[in-house]
């Protein structure tokens, strides 16, 4: 089964940046990542309208890794507070040793290294700390930019499932990586 202890909650640190847990504070931040129709190209969810809405998603995220459901790091800088993107592990399957990771980054971060960065510290915690024996990303297929994030860490695509999921319209493509313990 998974080790699950997110009390106290686990920073993480690479050379430049520091995973901290998200928190009331980032409320504008994570309104700006949850509302930027370019961040959220991928991610087949509405867009946030409201602070409201960033507010409900943070009592979400805190919630979640009180209950050990998920746990979700905030990306900020070393020095800095200001959150960049979010980085996690969803849908966790204790009893299989599996978790799901995702992110998302604000795009004036992209093409910068963070989310590499960032992916190789929480796969880190994810294999060592919370002794997971596999770590699954699910990704739409047309996001190249994830991809390629995934295939620098060594995740190996294991799937694309044609249209599995309905989504504002129209049926979307899903594709899932995986990797195992070492």
């Amino acid at each position: 089964m998974l080790t699950l202890n997110f009390n106290p909650f686990p920073v993480l640190e690479t050379e430049r940046l520091r995973l901290r847990a998200v928190n009331p504070k980032d409320i504008e931040q994570v309104f700006a990542l949850r509302s930027d129709k370019e961040a959220m190209r991928y991610i087949a969810k509405p867009v946030m309208k409201t602070l409201n809405d960033a507010e409900a998603h943070i009592k979400m995220v805190m919630d979640g890794v009180q209950k050990l459901e998920h746990i979700n790091w905030a990306i900020t800088l070393k020095g800095e507070d200001t959150l960049m993107g979010i980085i996690g592990f969803y849908r966790m399957a204790k009893e299989h040793y599996r978790a799901e990771v995702g992110y998302m980054l604000l795009p004036e971060f992209h093409k910068q290294g963070i989310m590499n960065e960032a992916l190789k510290v929480v796969l880190n915690y994810g294999f060592n700390e919370m002794k997971a024996h596999s770590i699954t990303a699910v990704i739409d297929p047309r996001n190249t930019a994830s991809e390629n994030v995934l295939l620098k860490n060594n995740f190996r695509k294991e799937a694309h499932f044609k249209e599995d999921h309905f989504y504002d319209g129209m049926f979307l493509d899903s594709a899932y990586y995986s990797l195992l313990a070492k």
